[in-house]
């Protein structure tokens, strides 16, 4: 997949293309029927498909108090997006500038001008334009003059009545239902960041935890703990994973991700890792004595190699 970012990154002569825009937050199931529908529209038709997306959700600009938080962040997005086949997805700064961009103008400089747009896949709910003024309506308008025609997606509904949303996962991941959010994902909920030191408890216990940095990206589940995976440098492991504050000690910074190897002492300080969640084991308990902590360590261990072997 190639990235351009920004409209001076497409290459002159791009296209002609089939172009579906979005936030993709999380690339969910939703993303993914879009992305779908422009592969087969483009094996039909000879063309090249195109993703358009925004370097962040645009209430951080516009209404920083309203703005959830990604389910990832800009490096994730783009692997998942290129997981898809699409050819080139098209990363556009969400600026003051770009928030004041007309609706029309909008569809004639990213569609027309720089993508060349034979094709054009949207959702219902499609908004664009400086103030969320262009709606489908107004984009099947601008298709008849310009020379494009509009495709309107059905919402996916994997479980009949709503709809795969970002909102949805968000949800879930509070919840710590980390199985139900792959589900509409598609994908296993993942957290990366660097190795860092931590207090060493884990180890003194005989589990050693891989402690990633606060500044993670991805959306961090709820407090728990989960069985999940672990991957550094390509190779991946199996992992007990604790999220949250441990209300054993004190002084352990909020929503701490320590992911323990099964059965490997590695020396992970200072990478960059993958921790996956497939599945929540319990959540966080307060113990009363280190002896109970450990039998419940342990019983975590047994569990989470159960959970992935499975």
């Amino acid at each position: 997949m190639k990235t351009f970012k920004g409209l001076a990154g497409v290459p002159a002569g791009f296209g002609p293309s089939v172009v579906t825009i979005g936030k993709f937050d999380g690339v969910h199931r939703g993303h993914r029927t879009l992305i779908e529908r422009i592969r087969a529209i483009a094996d039909e038709r000879g063309l090249t498909t195109a993703v358009v997306t925004f370097d962040r959700n645009p209430l951080a600009l516009l209404a920083p108090d309203k703005c959830p938080d990604p389910l990832v962040s800009v490096r994730q997005k783009l692997e998942l997006l290129a997981t898809t086949g699409v050819d080139a997805t098209l990363m556009l700064p969400f600026d003051r500038a770009l928030a004041s961009v007309p609706a029309a103008e909008f569809v004639e400089r990213v569609l027309v001008d720089a993508l060349h747009a034979e094709v054009v896949l949207v959702g219902r709910d499609f908004r664009y334009g400086a103030r969320g003024a262009g709606d489908v309506d107004l984009l099947v308008e601008l298709g008849e003059r310009f020379g494009f025609s509009v495709e309107v997606v059905d919402d996916v509904r994997p479980e009949g009545e709503r709809r795969a949303s970002s909102t949805w996962i968000r949800e879930l991941l509070a919840a710590g239902d980390v199985r139900h959010a792959t589900n509409l994902l598609g994908h296993t909920p993942t957290v990366s960041g660097i190795v860092v030191h931590g207090a060493k408890r884990g180890r003194e216990l005989g589990f050693p935890t891989a402690n990633l940095t606060p500044e993670s990206e991805g959306l961090i589940p709820a407090d728990g703990v989960y069985a999940g995976w672990l991957t550094d440098a390509g190779t991946r492991y199996p992992a007990a994973i604790s999220v949250g504050d441990n209300p054993t000690f004190e002084g352990v910074a909020a929503k701490q991700v320590e992911a323990y190897v099964l059965d490997r002492d590695l020396d992970l300080y200072d990478h960059v890792v993958d921790v996956e969640f497939v599945e929540r084991i319990r959540g966080m308990v307060a113990f009363t004595s280190i002896p109970d902590l450990i039998e419940t360590m342990r019983d975590d261990v047994v569990r989470a190699r159960a959970i992935l072997a499975a």
